[in-house]
């Protein structure tokens, strides 16, 4: 009896004791467990599973080609479990010599190689790397065109591209609010439908093309996974920020206070949509698949007109906001095609690419959320034929102006 009345006060203690440590400790301490298992894993853990058998798995590739007079440079990213060398590099299937500064690709690492070639403009290239284990690894370059140098006027001409294509059409689609002004109730729920059509053929063609280019990466840092990720970012951004302003909505004084609020929510969904068009339109160009003739500019000119359109439409019927206040609004949602086009042309990356188009997603499906309780009927629908008709006008207008672009 003796030993059982000693055992329990013991287990009351330690239960005590235990509920006295605060929170943070209770949580350290699985955490310093979990951190020893994981570190004894790495140090003995291996040695108890016995050697690999197998050749080395080898997964390199070419995450960005520049090409000088006479010279081929090649970014190599190692996206497999092993390090990787490189032992010998054909050009069109002609031994070529090359310089790099380390001799070995250690995981998710980068090498840069300069090849020895003197390739033709507008030639084909076909660039085989044969590892030390006797692998192969080719690189396709379909017309080859020297890499502009990013000097003063090349970021000229970036700037001048992104303000021809964001700026001007955005600023030229909001000079519609006076109309808007003028036009009946129900002919603006008609306008914030066709807004949610053109924001929607945003996001799909954001999501087509940012795909495409996850499926050309190296895959060293996600595919089109990057794309949701990006997305997911961005909208839960966006219903804080929006959040935010409601609660500055409410103290401020005024008429219009919430509908500018949401054109500001339409025009930053354009602006990282445009952020993400600019690095396409820049990459492009760098990479000599884009001519910048005038039927193209005008063409994406056009296009984006429409955007100017949705920023002004929640604007309707409310009291104006200050012409400095509107050309905010077309700034953000223009200037973003500007560093876009920047990025592009200089530092392209497709996953960053990738992610950066996810952003312009997630972006774009929070506004919409956003505009569905603009365009309910007095009945509370948000589907109904006026509706559903903005919508698919929204819709065939940006596909019609797509048709005028060839990127």
């Amino acid at each position: 009896m003796e030993a059982g009345s000693h055992s329990e006060p013991r287990g009351r203690t330690a239960r005590d004791r235990i509920a006295r440590l605060p929170t943070w400790a209770l949580g350290l301490v699985p955490l310093a467990v979990i951190a020893a298992a994981l570190v004894a894993l790495l140090t003995v853990g291996g040695d108890t599973l016995g050697e690999r058998r197998g050749p080395p798995v080898e997964d390199l590739a070419v995450e960005q080609t520049v090409l000088r007079p006479n010279q081929i440079e090649l970014t190599l990213r190692n996206a497999g479990p092993d390090p990787v060398e490189v032992a010998q590099v054909f050009v069109n299937d002609a031994y070529v010599d090359y310089t790099t500064g380390t001799q070995q690709v250690g995981r998710l690492d980068a090498q840069k190689l300069t090849l020895d070639y003197p390739w033709q403009e507008g030639s084909p290239l076909l660039v085989t790397l044969l590892t030390s284990s006797g692998a192969t690894i080719e690189h396709e370059v379909d017309v080859a065109v020297a890499t502009p140098e990013a000097d003063g006027g090349f970021y000229g001409l970036m700037a001048l591209l992104g303000i021809y294509v964001g700026v001007i059409p955005v600023a030229l689609g909001m000079l519609f609010l006076p109309f808007l002004g003028r036009v009946r109730e129900n002919w603006i729920r008609v306008f914030m439908a066709a807004t949610v059509g053109l924001l929607g053929f945003l996001a799909v063609d954001a999501y087509l093309e940012g795909t495409e280019i996850a499926e050309e990466s190296t895959g060293a840092f996600g595919g089109v996974e990057l794309l949701f990720i990006g997305a997911a970012l961005a909208y839960f951004a966006l219903v804080a920020l929006d959040r935010y302003l409601h609660r500055r909505r409410e103290r401020a004084e005024g008429a219009g206070a919430g509908a500018f609020q949401l054109s500001l929510l339409v025009a930053i969904g354009i602006g990282l949509h445009n952020l993400g068009e600019g690095l396409a339109i820049g990459a492009a160009y760098a990479l000599g698949e884009l001519a910048l003739g005038a039927f193209l500019v005008f063409g994406f000119a056009l296009h984006n007109t429409t955007e100017g359109l949705a920023i002004v439409a929640p604007l309707a019927n409310r009291t104006r906001p200050s012409l400095a206040r509107r050309a905010a609004l077309g700034l953000i949602a223009g200037a973003p095609a500007i560093l876009g086009a920047f990025i592009g042309a200089s530092a392209y990356n497709p996953e960053v690419t990738a992610l950066l188009l996810g952003v312009g997603i997630g972006a774009i499906i929070q506004v919409i959320v956003q505009l569905v309780p603009a365009m309910r009927d007095r009945a509370g629908r948000a589907l109904y034929p006026a509706s559903v008709g903005g919508i698919l006008g929204g819709v065939a207008v940006l596909y019609v102006t797509g048709l005028l672009l060839s990127v």
